[in-house]
């Protein structure tokens, strides 16, 4: 990696030496009459008797402007501000022996007609959407503020979280995230938990992005999904301090923002600290082995308390205008506490009684889990654009580093002889990740442009899992006295998974305002595990290697500048992660099970989508339908299976659960969606998103005895409605509501939920400082959710009580004084890849019973 960042580095020194010099244009804006400064007064910038806008910024609070980066050559300044007419200076000229040229005072006269009152208001839609992609303004919702990333996600148009904090697109839980176009070791190492510590505050949009080219990387059916966090273009010293306290959870976040010239410095920090919350679960199953019914009944407590810090430093120098530098350090840590305890009930009856002696007898249990986690994710990105306008070539790279620790104690009380044995385990996972990509763009004419590039991404996980049990030196179970190694239980693994793929995009402008972009990109894969474990002699290391060719194609017409039509179509793969691959036997829970399958395939989506959107005056409608088929369906098959560890006199079968992964068949959906934004009048905007989709999986016959239906067709939706208003003096409110129908699996169906808010906001002190009150589920402590799996050799389901219900108070400070400019779009590393939701670190869950918070 020192070698790649020293190459970068010779490059740039190489480009910016034979690269113009550029320089800057300034000077301040005074009213005529008054002889103050004109703050906010627009400053274009053009060719000299051009018409073309080449750059612009606002004057500060001093009337005072500049605009960096500007070439040689002569040219034209207009100064426009509402009630004044445009003031116009031209030429204005800059050479390469005085780059530099301040114009001086620049004095504008009121317009002669006399204005009565005028209120200006500036505000970005909450919802935009763009060509390839929906935008949520998170910064303009007030309902947001004191929450964290999770919160954020469920009033996302087309996206969905569930129970355990998965987000979801369009239904496919096989989305991928990305932190400001990068991808974090953090985010794939414990998704949920790493975006329960983001602030809210700390988000400024989220980007979704459903039919991706073939630029971006192929994997993720669901689509992609990217967090960007708040930063300004800014000359000068900016920066914000906002914050929350409530009832469920509090956190702050701070924002310093720097720029001179050609240098910008950003830094960031944000926590996230959560109130021990109480969560509640019954859970019922009954195993049927041979003519033996197992039954186990469980009704538990757990109280989990969550911490969590992310924070930033990002740097950015242009050498010219046609060179530049861009590094970003991102830092994060945290985790949680769990203490809980159930009670249960075991019961065994056969369908023939005769001889046999029924099993009933009841236990309880209590349960600890704790976990942390680490990391840090490094970037660095340079840009050479070319005199040509839109050519330019970006080489970066980035390292990934995060680190997950799982600690889990279960101890059983009043249980018969040689039941349940008591157990801690401890896990610590690496996770190392190393990426490096350049990136080619070329507008070749007028009507055609080419993209192309090239990746490669190199990954490195190592996981070491040890179990503890209390048994005597015969091997019984006595659950007293020292703890020692469970052999067959512990493990290590090693796993490794490289990518190195190529892409090529061509992008046309064609006549009767029709576009086309096609593409191909082309992935190998190359995955080698080597589990290890003292007892499982007939593990062995596995690999794998394939090669995916990925086409996209989307084709689109615009009609009279406000209704876009729009037909694409797209392949993605899923890989399944180290979760999913572990071969393992996870018996934290030694009555709920799991372990990963390292013979699975990746998933393969097939998509096509036509899609309709249309502009009227201030409202925005999108209208989309769908077909989706995936092939290898990656889903966790609960099975009655018979272990010999548990083997007891209340046991004698060692009836238990355990949950495989597997390629269970093919999924073919068809679905619609909407969304729009609607202002029936100027103080009110009502937006709604929903979206509706079908599951028919094929199965495979060696999991047809798992269907609970087959021939059904499931039809599943999830949406969301709100409605916010302007009020003069400053005051802003808004009221929203998400709505979830049950997620199918073949086995059976995850909950359904659906959760209300609202909040208000004032702003005051020269609009610097915010202040807001919010709630979450105010009429309803406890979100309920149902689970249910029915399968001929299996009934279970499990009732959850989350604790939602929260009331909170949230402020914001904004300070600085300072000059916005135009935004130069920096690029990098963007791995939107690998099927999150499982643990990275390969950290197991224990057997708390509750969901995490």
């Amino acid at each position: 990696m020192k070698r790649f960042f020293t190459l970068i580095a010779l490059i740039g020194t190489m480009l910016s030496a034979s690269a113009q010099i550029t320089g800057r244009i300034s000077g301040t804006v005074i009213d005529s009459v008054t002889k103050k400064p004109l703050d906010y007064a627009t400053i274009s910038l053009y060719r000299s008797g051009g018409k073309a806008v080449l750059n612009g910024t606002l004057t500060d609070g001093k009337g005072s402007f500049r605009l960096d980066n500007i070439a040689p050559g002569k040219y034209k300044i207009a100064v426009t501000y509402i009630g004044y007419p445009t003031k116009t200076i031209d030429p204005v000229e800059t050479t390469p022996g005085k780059p530099d040229n301040n114009v001086g005072t620049v004095i504008v006269a009121p317009s002669g007609k006399t204005l009565g009152a005028v209120t200006v208001t500036g505000q970005t839609a909450i919802i935009e959407n763009k060509l390839d992609k929906i935008v949520y303004n998170a910064e303009k919702d007030v309902t947001s503020a004191g929450g964290n990333a999770t919160d954020v996600l469920r009033k996302v148009p087309l996206v969905s979280v569930d129970l355990d904090g998965k987000p979801s697109l369009r239904g496919d839980q096989n989305v991928r995230v990305l932190i400001n176009g990068k991808p974090s070791g953090a985010l794939s190492s414990s998704l949920a938990d790493v975006l329960r510590t983001i602030p809210a505050d700390q988000i400024k949009s989220i980007e979704v992005i459903t039919a991706p080219s073939a630029k971006y990387d192929a994997e993720g059916s669901g689509g992609i999904i990217n967090i960007i966090t708040k930063s300004k273009n800014v000359s000068g010293l900016s920066g914000s301090v906002s914050g929350g306290v409530g009832t469920r959870q509090n956190n702050g976040n701070v924002n310093i923002n720097y720029k001179k010239n050609r240098f910008s410095l950003g830094a960031n920090i944000g926590s996230n600290f959560a109130w021990p919350q109480t969560s509640l679960v019954d859970f019922e199953s009954a195993r049927r082995s041979n003519d033996t019914t197992t039954t186990n009944v469980q009704n538990s407590s757990a109280r989990t308390k969550r911490f969590g810090t992310i924070g930033s430093v990002n740097a950015s120098y242009d050498i010219n205008n046609y060179n530049s530098f861009t590094t970003t350090l991102r830092i994060n840590g945290g985790g949680f506490e769990t203490n809980g305890g159930a009670t249960n009930s075991f019961r065994t009856t056969r369908i023939n009684p005769v001889g046999f002696i029924p099993q009933n007898f009841a236990y309880t249990s209590n349960n600890f889990n704790k976990a942390s986690f680490s990391g840090f994710d490094y970037n660095a990105d340079y840009t050479h654009k070319f005199k040509k306008e839109g050519e330019e070539l970006t080489i970066a790279g980035q390292w990934s580093h995060s680190k997950i620790a799982s600690d889990y104690t279960s101890e059983y009380f009043n249980v018969p002889p040689r039941a349940f044995p008591n157990q801690q385990g401890s896990n610590n996972g690496v996770n190392d990740e190393y990426t490096a990509q350049a990136d080619y763009a070329n507008p070749l004419s007028k009507v055609i442009k080419l993209e192309a590039g090239g990746k490669a991404i190199l990954r490195k996980i190592n996981s070491d899992y040890d179990v503890f049990r209390q048994i005597n030196a015969q091997g019984q179970i006595i659950n007293q006295g020292p703890y020692t190694l469970n052999d067959t239980a512990s493990n290590k693994y090693d796993y490794s998974q490289n990518v190195y793929a190529g892409y090529t995009v061509l992008s046309f402008t064609l006549p009767k305002n029709y576009s086309l972009q096609t593409g191909l990109r082309v992935e190998n894969t190359q995955i080698d595990g080597d589990p290890t474990n003292l007892v499982q002699r007939n593990l062995q290391p596995f690999s794998q290697s394939y090669t995916t060719f990925v086409p996209s194609f989307i084709l689109s017409k615009t009609v009279k500048g406000t209704q876009t039509y729009k037909l694409s179509y797209n392949k993605r793969i899923q890989r399944p992660s180290l979760q999913f691959l572990n071969p393992f036997i996870n018996k934290a829970n030694n009555q709920n099970q799991s372990q990963g399958n390292p013979e699975l395939s990746p998933e393969v989506t097939q998509t096509i989508e036509l899609g309709y959107t249309t502009f009227i005056k201030t409202s925005v409608i999108n209208l989309s339908t769908y077909y989706k088929y995936t092939n290898n369906l990656i889903e966790g098959i609960v099975q009655t299976i018979n272990d010999p560890d548990l083997r007891s006199e209340s046991n004698p079968n060692g009836s238990a659960s355990r949950t495989v992964f597997q390629n269970i068949g093919s999924n073919k959906s068809f679905g619609a969606s909407f969304f729009g934004s609607v202002t029936p009048w100027k103080p009110l905007t009502i937006r709604g998103s929903v979206n509706g989709y079908t599951y028919r999986p094929t199965v495979n016959p060696a999991n047809q005895t798992q269907q609970t239906a087959t021939g059904t067709t499931y039809f599943q939706y999830n949406a969301f409605l709100s409605a916010s208003a302007t009020i003069k003096g400053g005051w802003t409110t808004e009221f929203f509501g998400v709505f979830n129908s049950p997620r199918r699996t073949i086995q059976g169906e995850n909950p359904a939920f659906n959760l209300f808010g609202f909040g208000v906001k004032k702003e005051i002190i020269a609009k610097k400082f915010t202040l807001g009150l919010n709630a979450l589920s105010p009429f309803q402590k406890y979100l309920k959710l149902d689970q249910s799996i029915n399968t001929p050799n299996l009934n279970q389901t499990q009732k959850i009580r989350y604790p939602l219900q929260s009331f909170g108070i949230s402020f914001t400070y904004n300070f600085g004084s300072v000059t916005y400019g135009q935004q130069t779009k920096k690029k990098g590393v963007n791995n939107d890849d690998l099927l999150q939701g499982g643990d990275q670190g390969g950290a197991p869950g224990g057997q708390g019973g509750a969901p995490r918070q």
